[in-house]
């Protein structure tokens, strides 16, 4: 298939004026190096790890949300160079739909709203809002680590949240808070969490499911769009972020009882080298009285011989 009948494809899915003004000339056709595609990988990142990847399976263009240089640069770092030779050298192509995709019909935002089963989802600048079943901060912290599979940070104990709002990436900007706000929303779920945002919208409970768990299923659910509507192979390649949580009071139980088992481990031990050690002694003694028994044997047996 022709690259050119792709692009036009992608920017009916994400037409490329939704994008933030900051995306201007980030987004779009980043490097192109061949009229024919016969395979697509899809990504978040443009990174060495991926465009090494999308190589090794054959993949003529590399789709990402986040492109390979965002900001402008003066000097080429050694990873940058990997990734641009690996592309050069295997003619992939790179295409690059981020803020366009957040609010397009279908994309991030949508798909995240879905995914964590919000009813009722409306769009509204840069995110959605959606409506849940009650319940607490912490039920719905959990509900969102299951459903994204990935670790969670929240704050703003609330006893009944229905109403949600969703931003993929890093949503914690006050203008969109400030949405949330007006909105009488209860719930603000995003990533990159700072503090100043914490102290400043205390009245929500705010909930960090990272930025890799907030985008990525978008990008995935891409996939089986671009197979429908281009009838071309396309395969998703996964990075995880590898990010993990430590809840301090549960880690210091697990601590305190793997301290303790390894209190007991070392008296088992102990134990078990003193039982040893008086088996060896008691063994040892019976060997002196043996000998000395042999000894005296052989002293009455030459005795009666002289």
């Amino acid at each position: 298939m022709k690259l050119k009948e792709i692009i036009r494809t992608l920017e009916e899915i994400a037409p490329p004026e939704l994008a933030d003004d900051f995306d201007k000339g980030r987004i779009g056709l980043i490097l192109g190096l061949g009229d024919d595609v016969n395979k697509i990988a899809v990504a978040l990142d443009a990174n060495s790890y991926v465009i090494k990847r999308a190589a090794e399976i054959g993949a003529d263009l590399l789709i990402t949300h986040h492109t390979l240089i965002f900001h402008s640069i003066n000097i080429i770092s050694k990873p940058l160079a990997d990734s641009l030779k690996t592309a050069l050298e295997n003619g992939i192509s790179l295409y690059s739909m981020h803020t366009n995709y957040d609010r397009a019909e279908g994309g991030i935002n949508d798909v995240l709203a879905t995914r964590l089963g919000l009813r009722n989802i409306r769009a509204v600048e840069a995110g959605r809002i959606g409506e849940i079943e009650p319940c607490s901060s912490a039920e719905l912290a959990a509900h969102v680590s299951d459903c994204l599979e990935a670790p969670v940070t929240y704050s703003g104990e609330m006893r009944r949240i229905s109403k949600v709002m969703v931003v993929g990436g890093s949503g914690f900007r006050s203008e969109f808070l400030e949405i949330a706000r007006k909105n009488t929303v209860d719930a603000f779920i995003s990533s990159e969490l700072k503090h100043d945002i914490l102290r400043s919208y205390e009245d929500l409970c705010l909930i960090d499911a990272t930025h890799y768990a907030t985008e990525n299923p978008g990008m995935e659910a891409l996939c089986p769009r671009l197979r429908s509507l281009l009838e071309i192979d396309v395969e998703f390649i996964d990075q995880p972020s590898g990010l993990k949580a430590v809840d301090r009071k549960s880690e210091k139980s697990k601590a305190e009882t793997c301290t303790e088992a390894g209190k007991e481990s070392s008296r088992k031990r102990e134990n078990e080298k003193d039982s040893l050690e008086s088996m060896l002694e008691e063994q040892s003694r019976n060997q002196i009285r043996s000998d000395y028994r042999r000894s005296l044997g052989n002293e009455y047996r030459r005795r009666y011989i002289e």
